[in-house]
């Protein structure tokens, strides 16, 4: 089955360009000029992933990635004409993004992302002789065949991206995970250089997780190396 991709723009050239581009490669690109017709067409093609951009009309890009969320875990990669700060891209995560880039896309860079956030979806299997399939105590529950996240007894929604950062943590309790295998692990080969991204999204997904994101219990830090998932309930 051929993989779909929603490309949400309301720059019709460039919508155009990104739909070429991603047809060259095997995709089939489904386009929409406005937040309000991309959400439409959201619901009638349910598509592998959806590409965003953050200044549109009649409905804004973050206004469209809200609404995709309280609906699906699709992979959202959100476009900016902007440079993106930290703060920015804390916020696009408050919002349900998985990803951000600086508009021109280039090429090579728009496609290995777009890989990678589809890799990223699929199911988390880890090492074929890692048989972890859950964790559980009184406050966090996570099932990773399933994909779904208890805290307090009350499901949570994460993104592609924290789900998969919260499984590896999981599936390598009590390890040491440096910055540089948390980028291969979690994000892919194409993100190596992002040295910023796992102190971005630990941060992110620990206020989700944790009974206290300023003291967190279950993912702690080794400072200048990595994070452990030490996966005690919090007294």
């Amino acid at each position: 089955m051929t993989t779909r991709i929603l490309v949400i723009e309301d720059d019709r050239e460039m919508s155009r360009l990104l739909q070429l581009d991603l047809q060259r490669n095997g995709y089939e690109a489904i386009i929409g000029n406005n937040g309000l017709e991309g959400l439409r067409l959201f619901h009638d093609t349910r598509p592998d992933l959806v590409v965003l951009d953050v200044a549109m009309p009649l409905m804004d890009g973050i206004t469209v990635c809200q609404r995709i969320r309280e609906l699906s875990d699709v992979p959202i990669l959100m476009m900016t004409a902007h440079a993106v700060t930290e703060e920015q891209i804390a916020e696009g995560l408050d919002m349900g993004a998985d990803e951000f880039m600086l508009k021109p896309l280039r090429k090579i860079e728009f496609q290995a992302r777009v890989k990678a956030l589809l890799r990223r979806a699929k199911p988390f299997d880890g090492d074929d002789k890692d048989e972890v399939k859950h964790y559980t105590d009184e406050y966090l529950s996570v099932d990773l065949d399933a994909r779904r996240v208890h805290v307090h007894g009350e499901e949570i929604r994460l993104t592609p991206t924290e789900f998969r950062l919260l499984a590896t943590f999981i599936k390598r309790r009590g390890q040491v995970l440096t910055f540089q295998q948390l980028l291969e692990q979690v994000w892919g080969f194409e993100y190596t250089r992002e040295h910023h991204y796992p102190r971005i999204y630990v941060s992110h997904l620990r206020r989700k997780i944790e009974p206290d994101f300023k003291a967190p219990t279950y993912i702690q830090n080794e400072y200048g190396i990595g994070y452990r998932f030490v996966g005690q309930p919090p007294k």
